[in-house]
């Protein structure tokens, strides 16, 4: 009974974690790249910011988009939360569009007024933190030049520092795996910190919605379109990322999770799901992680205690002396195996948390950068 736990647990990892990661890049690599694919003129494009951020923030997003090096016309939409006005600098004026975000307020509610201020036929979305490259929004269109396309995903880089080790591994392997995703047919979710769409594909969000990013491309994936991935297409994180608010995004984001396959259950419907082996294995596989550990531990420590019980009192000293060295030892590789474990518990943790949301029905969770209201 031990050792059948414990290997359920194992296996459900190894599949979710390294098992479909290698598949689908195996298959990716068998795929033949479709040919390149040209727009017949170059598309106007609207950049669309939901804003709940100070003032100084939003220009340095709006004055990006602005800086790119896109040939063809381009203008921005800034939807801002009702009550915290922002108005662009007089140089900006002329190519920014601002409204009031809808009520009740939250990002999609906001996204939903910018897309109906804008006139682009390409919309493209990112938050207000994450910087464009200058090529970022022309490698947006031209991917999008492929009339299979729907929407296309950029990629978002970390910089060392602004986020812990685990973080950034995460969103490396999460890129790599998106890319593998897109050439067999669609990556399953876009960074919400850089994607672009068909403004024609354009619907409004559902009020209460928690992950655009998520909704957006397998609503299009549901109607028959393909979601790429773009990797030219980079935005950089600007902020330094405290564990706490990385946590709350974690939480936020599996979250949306849960609520994407109960709003929409096509999704879980193989017939319906053209990507529904990727869309099992990459996003509700994971969330099953903390207890498949769970199993994994507990039936290691059965079989252990099996076997091996009562230990030895040296074993009991250096299980006692591992344990406070790395939970006191100044030791620079104590403080990084710390803050590793401690990343990847608050990883679980939020996992759970996100679980007890569905299960309340909670979705009422986003929580914006906050920002006193205008008198």
């Amino acid at each position: 009974m031990a050792l059948a736990l414990g290997a359920a647990g194992a296996a459900l990892l190894a599949l979710t974690w390294i098992g479909y990661p290698l598949a689908i890049a195996l298959v990716a690599a068998l795929r033949r790249p479709a040919p390149p694919a040209h727009w017949p003129r170059l598309p106007r494009v609207t950049a669309v910011l939901a804003a709940r951020e100070d003032a100084a923030v939003i220009e340095a997003r709006v004055r990006n988009w602005l800086a790119s090096d896109y040939a063809g016309p381009l203008e921005v939409a800034v939807a801002h939360e009702p009550g915290y006005p922002w108005t662009p600098p007089t140089d900006l004026a002329s190519r920014v569009r601002v409204v009031s975000g809808d009520a009740p307020g939250g990002k999609c509610a906001n996204l939903n007024a910018g897309v109906r201020a804008a006139t682009g036929e390409v919309l493209v979305f990112g938050d207000a933190h994450q910087l464009f490259v200058p090529g970022a929004i022309t490698a947006l269109v031209n991917a999008l030049g492929d009339p299979q396309l729907g929407a296309v995903s950029g990629q978002l880089e970390i910089p060392r520092g602004r986020a812990g080790l685990v973080s950034r591994a995460y969103w490396a392997y999460e890129r790599r795996l998106r890319r593998h995703e897109a050439l067999v047919h669609s990556t399953i979710g876009v960074s919400g910190a850089i994607y672009a769409m068909r403004a024609s594909l354009w619907e409004p969000l559902p009020p209460g919605l928690i992950l655009d990013d998520l909704h957006l491309p397998m609503r299009l994936v549901l109607a028959g379109h393909r979601v790429g991935f773009e990797p030219a297409a980079i935005a950089t994180e600007t902020r330094t990322v405290e564990s706490r608010q990385e946590y709350r995004r974690k939480v936020r984001t599996l979250t949306g999770n849960f609520q994407l396959v109960t709003w929409r259950p096509a999704l879980l419907v193989p017939l319906r799901n053209p990507v529904w082996l990727q869309f099992m294995l990459h996003k509700l596989a994971r969330l099953a992680t903390p207890y498949a550990l769970l199993a994994l531990v507990v039936g290691a420590a059965w079989a252990g205690a099996t076997w091996y019980w009562p230990p030895s009192g040296k074993q009991l000293a250096v299980a006692g002396v591992a344990a406070l060295w790395l939970s006191l030892s100044p030791d620079p590789v104590a403080r990084r195996l710390r803050g590793v474990l401690t990343q990847f518990a608050a990883l679980q943790a939020a996992t759970v948390m996100a679980l007890a949301n569905a299960v309340r029905g909670r979705w009422d969770i986003w929580q914006p950068h906050a920002r006193r209201p205008a008198p």
